[in-house]
């Protein structure tokens, strides 16, 4: 069978059985789209069907977006890789490590062993937690009155840090800052930003923090599995706060993610002009947190996400915005190659040595669902058996 064939039998057998509501998948190689399908509904209980052009939260798959701001504005000259990113936004100066909280439950604090540098930001090794991955964050959530991520409030983002940076990986919200930072720099708001120098020159017209009418017209609703198993549509969305969320507020489709991934397979070059240096997306693509790995994580708001089971025998490392494995992966993909995700089982994969790449939307929560992860992995295992 073809890949067309292939690949509209696996994502429509997996709508037609219930287990995702409604899938868009789309792959590229450097030239042109290999694939693209669209399946099932927006939302259970409505007729709306999933289209190619169906608008999705796309949640962490913001921060390689909010990467290659940071990354423009590195080439420019106006931003420092190794840089104090404090001299740029000086709240960074004043952020405290925890070491523990005392009987009462107030955090205690110290000065940082060094300051929090760009890279720091780029590769989850500054110091910052999610709450739904540590229940230290929750505590200090609740002991200073700080608001959740999900409030949209910037002051959620003023948490003491997990431990000193460069000490270790951790998933937190280092690209929210970043974002903070791109704002600092060019003075404008990150949506504003990447609208007029990343968005546009990628053809990009149905991403943004802000959706236009058009985009909520096309909008797929939020899916919570509960413990049966069982979805059901949900009514959350990410709020527009006074910030843009350079980690996790951006909604999109496939189609122009898709954009993206293709401008990366051709080393910065898109069809509306260069987006990057060749040289910067090597770098991006290169392990960047040197003998640390990516690690799995436990839970701890187990309605947002399951555990993060990294396979033991292939160690992950990280670039800067995505995740590498080391070595290949059974469904075709090299070793050396870049992935990574969003809250809502979104999925995106770039395979520079076969020139390949992906990106599969479903809008369901928690993430790692048991259904549309191995969905997505089938999708790709698709493409690479077609590409033989």
């Amino acid at each position: 069978m073809s890949l067309k064939q292939q690949a509209d039998a696996l994502l429509q057998g997996a709508t037609a059985a219930g287990q995702v509501p409604g899938v868009v998948a789309m792959a590229t190689d450097r030239k042109g789209t290999l694939y693209e399908g669209a399946f099932g509904v927006r939302a259970l209980g409505a007729a709306a069907p999933m289209t190619l052009d169906t608008v999705c939260w796309i949640a962490s798959m913001t921060k390689a977006l909010t990467t290659t701001a940071a990354m423009q504005l590195i080439e420019q000259g106006r931003l420092e890789l190794d840089g104090e990113a404090g001299r740029w936004l000086p709240r960074l100066k004043a952020m405290q490590v925890l070491t523990g909280f005392d009987a009462d439950g107030k955090p205690q604090t110290r000065a940082p062993k060094r300051a929090i540098t760009v890279r720091h930001l780029l590769t989850h090794t500054a110091g910052f937690g999610y709450e739904f991955l540590s229940t230290d964050v929750q505590k200090l959530q609740a002991a200073l009155q700080i608001p959740s991520i999900v409030s949209g409030q910037r002051v959620s983002l003023d948490m003491p840090l997990l431990f000193d940076p460069g000490e270790r990986w951790e998933y937190g919200t280092n690209l929210d800052w970043l974002g903070q930072v791109v704002e600092a720099v060019c003075g404008e708001r990150l949506g504003a930003y990447l609208q007029h120098q990343v968005f546009e020159p990628l053809g990009m017209r149905d991403t943004s923090f802000a959706p236009n009418a058009s985009m909520r017209s096309r909008l797929a609703n939020l899916h919570q599995r509960g413990t049966d198993g069982k979805l059901v549509a949900i009514d959350l969305q990410w709020p527009q706060g006074d910030f843009d969320a350079g980690g996790a507020g951006l909604y999109g489709t496939a189609g122009d993610y898709l954009k993206f991934i293709r401008m990366l397979l051709n080393r910065g070059q898109a069809d509306g002009g260069r987006v990057l240096k060749e040289d910067t997306v090597a770098l991006m693509s290169q392990n960047q947190i040197g003998a640390l790995n990516v690690l799995p994580a436990k839970s701890a708001v187990p309605s947002l996400t399951n555990d993060f089971q990294l396979p033991p025998d292939n160690p992950q490392k990280w670039g800067l915005s995505f995740m590498i494995n080391t070595l290949p992966l059974p469904t075709g993909r090299a070793a050396g190659s870049l992935m990574w995700a969003g809250l809502s089982n979104s999925y995106y994969w770039i395979d520079p040595s076969s020139g390949v790449g992906g990106v599969y939307l479903t809008q369901i929560l928690p993430f790692l669902d048991l259904h549309s992860f191995p969905l997505f992995m089938g999708f790709e295992s698709a493409v690479y058996r077609n590409r033989q």
